[in-house]
C-alpha cells in the first residue's frame, strides 16, 4: 500500500472490490459504520425470511409434524455440514448445537477421555475468559487434572506441551489482539507428544479460510453470531475429526445424542458419529435463522474474503497511525496482515471513553479492559470508504478531546 492515500484512491478500491455486491444482502442502519462484526454480525433479510417461514408456516401450520416435514430434527447435522465447508471439514464432522461454553466442556471431556492416562490441560492465559472458566470446570470434575497457562506457567504454549498433556485448548485468533496462530504447526507439535488439540474458531469462522482437516486438527468449537451473522445467541458448533468418533464420550448425555432417541430407554447408549456431541432439544428458530445466514456463504469465495480482510485492516492501521498517531494510540496486535485475523486493536489509556465517543458518533467498535479499543472488519459488508470515514471520526474525537466529556466516563455495557 502507498505511503499516502486519499479519498479518491479509497473509493477506487471500493469500485474494484469483487465482494461489493454482498453489502446489499445485509441491513446496515443509516449513519452507522459498523466495525463490531467480531462481536455480533449484521442482520440479513435472508435470516428474517427463514424465521418467518419457520414460525408462520412450519410451526403455525404443521405444528409438531414439522420435526419431520421441515427437517427440524436433522438440522444440527445438516447445518454442520453447510458450515463445515467454511472451516475445511468434510461432511459428517461438524454439528451445530448448544453454546460455545457448553461445547468446550463437552470436547475437553471427550479429549481427556481419549487420553485417560494424561492429566494436564493447556490453555492461553489471555484466552477469552469463558474458555478458561470451562477448562477450570472440567479440571474440577477430574481428580488430579491440572491446568497450565501460557503466560503464567511458561512464556509460550509450545513450552507447556509434553507427554503429560492430554489436551490443548487454543484460540485460532486472540480475541483481544487479533494475533493469528499457525494451526498446522501447533497441531503437529501437540501430536508429536501424543496430545490432542481443540481449536476455538470464534474469531476465524467466516473471517478467513480455515483448514481443519488439512491441519489434522482433532477438535474445534466456535460461535456463529460473529462473522457468520447468525444472530444474537445463535447456536455454536463442534468439529470432531472422524478418526476420533468411535472413541468419543462426552458427559452431557442427553436424549438427542442417544443412539435410539425415540426408543425412550432407561440407560444411555451413545449415537454414532458426530451426533454423539448432541445433548438436548435444539433451538429450532435460532437454527433456522442461522440457515438463512449460512445460505449467503454459498456465493462467497473465502480467498476473496481473506484478501479483502487484510486490505481493510492494513488501510485502517495506515490511516490511524498517519492521522491519529499523536494522540496516544498504540497498535496492540500484529502489523503483518497475514499474522492477524479480521480485526485491529489499539491501546489508549482512556480507551473506554474514546469508544463511547465513537459509538455516539455512529462508529461502532468495542472496548476490552483495561485499555483496548477493538475494531472488527467483516469483508462482506464493510467497505474501504467506511474505513476512511471511521478514521476521520476517530481523529476528530481525539483532536478535539471530545472523549473527555463527563458523560463518557459513566460505565455502561460496551459489548
Amino acid at each position: 500500500m502507498r505511503a499516502t492515500i486519499d479519498l479518491a484512491a479509497v473509493e477506487a478500491m471500493d469500485a474494484a472490490d469483487p465482494l461489493r455486491a454482498m453489502r446489499d444482502r445485509f441491513i446496515l442502519p443509516e449513519g452507522v459504520i459498523y466495525l463490531d462484526g467480531n462481536s455480533l454480525g449484521a442482520a440479513a433479510p435472508a435470516v428474517f425470511n427463514e424465521l418467518q417461514k419457520a414460525a408462520t408456516q412450519e410451526w403455525a401450520q404443521d405444528l409438531i409434524r414439522a420435526w419431520n416435514t421441515a427437517g427440524w430434527f436433522d438440522m444440527p447435522v445438516a447445518l454442520g455440514d453447510q458450515l463445515g465447508r467454511l472451516i475445511g471439514a468434510e461432511a459428517g464432522q461438524t454439528v451445530v448445537c448448544d453454546t460455545t461454553s457448553i461445547n468446550i466442556y463437552k470436547v475437553l471431556h471427550a479429549a481427556l477421555g481419549i487420553r485417560p492416562n494424561r492429566s494436564v490441560i493447556v490453555a492461553e492465559g489471555d484466552s477469552f475468559p469463558t474458555d478458561l472458566y470451562m477448562a477450570e470446570g472440567v479440571a474440577s470434575t477430574r481428580p488430579g487434572t491440572v491446568l497450565r497457562l501460557e503466560g503464567v506457567d511458561a512464556p509460550t504454549i509450545e513450552e507447556l506441551i509434553d507427554e503429560r498433556v492430554g489436551v490443548i485448548l487454543v484460540n485460532h485468533v486472540n480475541y483481544k489482539t487479533g494475533q493469528l496462530r499457525d494451526m498446522a504447526a501447533l497441531t503437529c507439535k501437540a501430536h508429536q507428544v501424543g496430545a490432542l488439540i481443540v481449536w476455538d474458531l470464534c474469531h476465524t469462522a467466516g473471517a478467513l479460510p480455515v483448514e481443519l482437516d488439512a491441519a489434522n486438527a482433532d477438535f474445534a468449537i466456535g460461535c456463529t453470531y460473529k462473522y457468520l451473522n447468525g444472530g444474537p445467541g445463535a447456536p455454536a458448533f463442534i468439529y470432531a475429526a472422524k478418526r476420533h468418533h468411535d472413541d468419543v464420550h462426552q458427559p452431557l448425555s442427553g436424549w438427542w445424542g442417544h443412539a435410539r432417541p425415540f426408543a425412550f430407554e432407561q440407560s444411555y447408549a451413545a449415537g454414532s458419529g458426530i451426533r454423539r456431541f448432541l445433548c438436548g432439544t435444539q433451538p429450532v428458530l435460532s437454527m433456522r435463522a442461522l440457515k438463512g445466514a449460512l445460505d449467503i456463504w454459498d456465493d462467497v469465495d473465502m480467498a476473496a474474503v481473506r484478501k479483502k480482510s487484510i486490505a481493510l485492516t492494513d488501510l485502517f492501521i495506515q490511516l490511524v497511525e498517519a492521522r491519529c498517531g499523536a494522540y496516544g494510540l498504540e497498535l496492540e496486535g500484529p502489523r503483518d496482515g497475514n499474522a492477524r485475523g479480521s480485526q485491529v486493536s489499539f491501546l489508549h489509556p482512556h480507551g473506554y471513553r474514546v469508544m463511547r465517543a465513537l459509538i455516539e458518533r455512529g462508529v461502532i467498535g468495542d472496548f476490552r479492559a483495561p485499555s483496548t479499543i477493538r475494531f472488527g472488519f467483516t469483508p462482506l459488508y464493510v467497505g474501504y470508504k467506511d474505513v476512511w470515514q471511521a478514521v476521520e471520526v476517530l481523529e476528530d474525537i481525539l483532536r478535539t478531546g471530545a472523549w473527555q466529556e463527563a458523560r463518557f466516563a459513566v460505565k455502561t455495557a460496551v459489548t
